[in-house]
């Protein structure tokens, strides 16, 4: 498994606590990480990863975790497991998340998911926290001017933006990469580029969340250290990865 990608970067120390080059961790080892950590919930429950006994809806999901803390973790499953590390690492962001699903369960009339729940979902699988000093970095890669952003204003992205996976099924594929495969952007303005002091940006960023369409597709391949090839600028003429943004007439 490559947990060498750029997308490991921040839980790296994590990934060594838990030797997750070695073997998936055991539930008792996030348990214990998670207790050494304080992680809490959102209605400040201890977060604990159990084995479920058989699969639960998406509602009664978000509903266990919020009404109990426990985190329904498949043992021996990448998915599961690297969903669990994101709850160590950024456990506000996560709490958020889990918070306004059940939230948005409450006003629900049936079991069809509303496009906030959609957004939230998808945000939770394949988000990628954009971290800005600069806002018109942002709106290049919310216009999808791949070229401009990540070629000809390359250095600034370098020092003025800084990339946090944190979507699971994302840190999932980033074990075996492929030039398309794509984030969804979660945009924060900010001074610093730290990712610990973006976790209560991110959480209370969810507040405005509404549709998927708010979150903008990113390649994250394109990033500019994150492919070693992407050092030509001839990677960022692939229209099947870069697409560009459709034109409404």
């Amino acid at each position: 498994m490559n947990l060498d990608h750029p997308a490991f970067a921040p839980y790296r120390s994590l990934i060594d606590t838990l030797e997750l080059a070695r073997a998936i961790p055991a539930l008792d080892a996030l348990n214990a990480q998670a207790t050494t950590l304080g992680t809490h919930n959102a209605g400040d429950l201890p977060v604990r990863f159990f084995t479920p006994g058989g699969r639960l809806s998406a509602r009664d999901y978000e509903t266990r975790i919020l009404q109990t803390g426990q985190v329904p973790t498949r043992a021996g499953n990448w998915h599961d497991v690297l969903n669990a590390l994101v709850w160590l690492r950024f456990p506000r962001f996560k709490a958020a998340l889990n918070a306004a699903h059940g939230a948005a369960i409450a006003t629900e009339t049936d079991t069809q998911r509303g496009r906030r729940r959609d957004a939230l979902t998808v945000l939770d699988e394949s988000g990628v926290w954009v971290i800005s000093r600069d806002p018109a970095l942002p709106r290049l890669l919310a216009n999808r001017a791949w070229h401009e952003l990540f070629w000809d204003a390359r250095p600034h992205v370098e020092t003025d933006m800084h990339f946090v996976v944190v979507g699971h099924a994302l840190l999932e594929k980033a074990l075996a990469p492929f030039a398309s495969m794509t984030g969804k952007c979660l945009m924060l303005h900010a001074n610093s580029l730290d990712p610990d002091a973006a976790d209560a940006q991110a959480a209370a960023a969810l507040g405005i969340l509404d549709t998927p369409r708010q979150l903008a597709p990113l390649p994250v391949q394109g990033i500019p250290g994150w492919d070693a090839a992407n050092s030509d600028a001839a990677y960022y003429a692939n229209p099947s990865v870069f697409r560009p943004a459709v034109q409404v007439a």
